[in-house]
């Protein structure tokens, strides 16, 4: 974590000093918010429901997991998804892209190629996900599209908004760029429809406004490693290469990830890296030579030159039977109005 990072999440007094910044930033915010609102001419004009999953803190809060849980609860309801991503930090071809199971991170980026890989659901990214959205509407018959990030991207339309939040670290000092973490300022939650925990939801929300619907709990249930090299894969209880392992990861909340090493009884050497970090291989071969569990976000981005005795630790995101049957009440409505009004236009 970043001296400002590790500064944010123990409310150094010395960020004070950023208060000014903070509060323009909060301003500035908040006018591109409401404008961008106010000029939307049609709030919905895709012929199918959003659902956008993001977060208002710098950083990962455990969106991923959460999108690919999603497109597997849709499906087995009925529904076909696809998904729609800026690409974070990508340097594609052409956009919109379609990002497929052989694209390369650097084409696709990392998150939207585990997506993918997971899932074999359709993924476009560009910068404008409108964009993105037409483009995979075109090619694919979708019935409902999930945007992967973009809570703040406004442009894009949106029918329903999760906000995840990593419950650990929660937001922080509360406080906008730069004093804090906030993209937004924590009011922002007020709007969301559903605000989701990575972890056990905090017995007091003591830095969150109230919220419109209970808060959700996400647990992230850690898989059986696979072997970067194709060796199979193997369930940690059942592990026989040694417990102590070289740990690497590239993601907003490295810790949370040794943690979970060790709690499947692994001695962890921790390797953290900046969130979606680019590796050379160089920067993964370590002294003395041990097995290297990675994550499987980092894993997408080794497999043309893996480290020796690579392994990836995938996670599934467990969400609350209550939450989904009513997530799936919502999405079923929205589409009906939809439908109802594709089928209004067409008439006239």
């Amino acid at each position: 974590m970043s001296v400002l990072a590790d500064a944010w999440y123990r409310n150094a007094a010395w960020l004070k000093l950023l208060r000014p910044l903070s509060a323009l930033f909060k301003l500035l915010v908040t006018r591109r918010c409401r404008r961008q609102r106010q000029y939307q001419i049609d709030p919905s004009p895709l012929p199918v429901p959003v659902i956008v999953v993001g977060n208002i803190t710098v950083g990962g809060t455990g969106k991923t997991p959460l999108v690919i849980a999603l497109i597997e609860h849709l499906r087995q309801a009925g529904y076909t998804p696809g998904v729609v991503s800026r690409g974070y930090g990508t340097q594609a071809p052409y956009y919109p892209f379609s990002v497929q199971a052989d694209t390369v991170p650097e084409h696709g980026g990392d998150e939207p190629c585990l997506i993918v890989r997971r899932t074999g659901a359709p993924l476009f990214i560009d910068p404008n996900r409108m964009a993105a959205a037409n483009a995979l509407l075109e090619q694919h018959d979708c019935d409902v599209l999930i945007s992967d990030d973009g809570l703040q991207h406004y442009a894009m339309p949106r029918d329903i908004e999760i906000a995840v939040i990593d419950a650990a670290r929660g937001l922080g000092n509360a406080r906008c760029l730069p004093e804090g973490p906030l993209r937004e300022p924590p009011e922002r939650l007020e709007e969301v429809d559903w605000v989701v925990f990575n972890g056990q939801v905090p017995t007091q929300l003591l830095s969150l406004p109230p919220l419109a619907n209970v808060p959700v709990a996400m647990q992230l249930q850690p898989g059986e490693l696979w072997s970067l090299q194709g060796k199979g894969a193997v369930a940690p209880a059942n592990w026989s290469g040694g417990r102590k392992v070289h740990a690497v990861a590239g993601i907003g909340h490295p810790q949370r990830f040794f943690d979970t090493l060790n709690t499947l009884g692994f001695d962890v050497i921790e390797h953290p890296f900046a969130d979606h970090a680019h590796y050379e291989p160089e920067q993964l071969t370590f002294e003395p030579e041990l097995p290297v569990i990675m994550t499987e976000k980092d894993a997408v981005k080794c497999m043309e030159q893996p480290p020796a005795q690579a392994w990836a630790l995938p996670v599934e995101a467990c969400l609350e039977p209550d939450f989904l049957s009513a997530l799936l009440k919502q999405l079923a409505a929205r589409s009906a109005q939809l439908m109802d009004k594709h089928n209004g236009s067409q008439a006239t």
